[in-house]
């Protein structure tokens, strides 16, 4: 059986999705729609004979698609998906950030819900390589009891009065970046790793003052056995990779029997308690991924048509990501009224 697959947006970081469903064996790409016709005829030329678009009514009533994929910023999201629901598609998928409130993405995974859809949030970073090959030594205990999760973030690309203006600009008028964007990525990444958070601790802070929102700050995340996770984020910082938009930071995760390390080029090593780094085994091997950070856009897309033609559950439904999102309310609780939020 083979899919069809329609997506809304035509934009920067659409080329991703639009290049993963062009060439996925089960899925076609029937249609791109997008109200920039420059945008639509590269698309179109991306992705071998996609028919373009200039709204998704049209695009759906044209193509019929069995899967609508949302790739727009967060303000045009509540419309979307609510009129891709409407057309009763096998699945939605929904770039986030979700929605612009809790609130709305909760009435969304409501009507989801209802209309018997099912919404995948595309949070990829979960489908990172690197993320998979973690948690498979957590859950066969390689690593003991886990302790210490730290993620150091450091993008990059957030210095002087033209950052992020060469890929999505609008991110310096967000009056919320560095959770809200990209921060969240790795809330879910957290979750999904070590389970649900019992608390959360956050100290956010802007330092280019070309942008409106943060975009620096540390979080806290703890669990009632006692274990910690640190997200330490700064997106005017570099880190030491010859590809900062791969994994985007480094990562150490710490545990009674022994620790991993996620290094810049996507390897994970895995090092016994009281042995020395030279004596480390290589879970993963680090190596230039083809598609985005670690071809995750891809995976997750994967993912989908596999729950879709096989029946195997879903991650990353809307309402189960409704967990996310309030860890990310309560990142912006913290940070302003200056003490731990419990969940």
């Amino acid at each position: 059986m083979t899919l069809r697959v329609a997506c809304l947006g035509a934009g920067y970081f659409a080329q991703h999705h639009h290049a993963a469903w062009a060439s996925m064996e089960g899925c076609t790409l029937v249609g791109v729609a997008d109200q920039d016709p420059a945008a639509r005829t590269q698309a179109a030329a991306n992705t071998h004979g996609a028919q373009g678009f200039t709204d998704l009514a049209t695009m759906i009533a044209a193509t019929s698609p069995d899967i609508i994929d949302i790739i727009t910023p967060p303000p045009s999201h509540h419309t979307a998906v609510t009129q891709a629901l409407a057309a009763r598609p096998r699945a939605v998928i929904c770039q986030k950030p979700f929605a612009t409130s809790l609130e709305e993405a909760t009435a969304l995974a409501e009507a989801a819900q209802t209309a018997g859809v099912p919404l995948i949030i595309h949070e990829n970073f979960r489908f990172q390589p690197w993320f998979r090959t973690i948690k498979a030594a957590i859950d066969a205990g390689q690593l003991g009891e886990v302790l210490n999760l730290t993620f150091r973030l450091r993008t990059g690309d957030g210095q002087g009065p033209d950052a992020y203006m060469d890929r999505q600009p609008y991110f310096q008028t967000m009056p919320r970046l560095l959770i809200h964007e990209t921060g969240v990525h790795y809330l879910d990444t957290f979750r999904y790793l070590m389970g649900p958070a019992q608390s959360i601790y956050a100290d956010l802070r802007r330092l280019n003052p070309a942008i409106a929102g943060e975009d620096a700050g540390h979080v806290v995340l703890g669990w009632q056995g006692g274990a910690r996770a640190v997200l330490d984020g700064n997106r005017l910082l570099d880190f030491d990779t010859d590809s900062p938009r791969r994994t985007f930071g480094e990562a150490l995760i710490e545990g009674t029997q022994a620790s991993l390390h996620l290094t810049g080029d996507g390897a994970v090593l895995l090092r016994r308690f009281g042995t020395r780094g030279m004596q480390a085994e290589c879970l993963l091997e680090g190596r230039d991924w083809p598609g985005f950070a670690g071809d995750c856009v891809r995976a997750l897309q994967l993912h989908v048509r596999d729950a879709l033609t096989t029946g195997t559950a879903l991650e990353n439904t809307a309402q189960d990501y409704l967990e996310v999102l309030r860890m990310e309310a309560a990142c912006y609780a913290s940070d302003a009224e200056g003490r731990k939020v419990t969940l």
